[in-house]
C-alpha cells in the first residue's frame, strides 16, 4: 500500500455490533504520529483518553454519527458507509488518500481504499479509531444518565446478557436499533 503525495486520512468506527446508540466515525489526518497509538480495543480506556488531546493536537480530526434511526432506515453498512463519507468531507484539510479500516469504503472523489486490519498498523487509522471509542463511550454514557436501568455506561450497547434482560424488563429507547434482531424479536413480542 503505497501512501503517494499528500496527506493521508485515516477513517475508521466504532459501534456497527452495538444494538443501541450511533456510530461514532473519525477520519484522521496526522501531521506527526503520537507516541503509543494502537488499535483502540487493545488500550485501556485511560490510555484512550489520555491519547485524544495529544492526536488533536497532532493532526486534523474530524467525526460523523449515524443514529440509529439512521441505521435501520439504510441498514447498518450503508448508514457507516455514509458517515465515513461526511466525516472525510469534514475535514478541514482534503485528504490525497484515504485509508478505511475493514473491507468496505464510502464513495468519495479521491481514492480511498480498504485496509483490513489497519487499526493494528496504520497510525492514522490507530488514531481514528481511538478517538472514535473515546468519543461513543462518553455518548453512551449521557445515554445512562437518561436511561436509567440499561446499563449503557457499562456495555456501551453491545448485546450482552445485562443488555438484553434490562431490553426485556424495560423495553427499548429510541435510541435502540428496531432492525436488529434481539430488538426486533422484543419488538414482535410486544405487539
Amino acid at each position: 500500500m503505497s501512501r503517494g503525495r499528500g496527506p493521508v486520512a485515516g477513517v475508521d468506527e466504532v459501534g456497527r455490533g452495538a444494538l443501541a446508540g450511533p456510530v461514532v466515525v473519525c477520519a484522521v489526518i496526522l501531521r506527526e504520529v503520537p507516541a503509543g497509538l494502537a488499535d483502540s480495543k487493545a488500550l485501556s480506556a485511560a490510555r484512550r483518553q489520555a491519547l485524544v488531546p495529544e492526536i488533536l493536537a497532532s493532526g486534523h480530526v474530524a467525526l460523523a454519527a449515524a443514529s440509529a434511526r439512521e441505521v435501520d432506515r439504510l441498514n447498518v453498512l450503508q448508514a457507516s458507509l455514509q458517515a465515513m463519507a461526511r466525516a472525510v468531507r469534514r475535514l478541514p484539510v482534503r485528504p490525497a488518500r484515504v485509508l478505511v479500516d475493514g473491507r468496505q469504503v464510502p464513495q468519495l472523489d479521491l481514492p480511498v481504499e480498504a485496509v483490513v486490519g489497519g487499526d493494528g498498523f496504520i497510525p492514522e487509522i490507530q488514531a481514528a479509531s481511538i478517538v472514535a471509542k473515546t468519543v461513543r463511550d462518553g455518548l453512551m454514557r449521557r445515554l445512562a444518565r437518561r436511561w436509567p436501568g440499561y446499563g449503557f455506561a457499562e456495555h456501551v450497547g453491545y448485546p450482552t446478557r445485562a443488555h438484553l434482560e434490562a431490553l426485556r424488563r424495560l423495553g427499548p429507547t429510541p435510541h435502540h436499533r428496531r432492525s436488529f434482531a434481539p430488538v426486533r424479536a422484543l419488538l414482535d413480542e410486544l405487539c
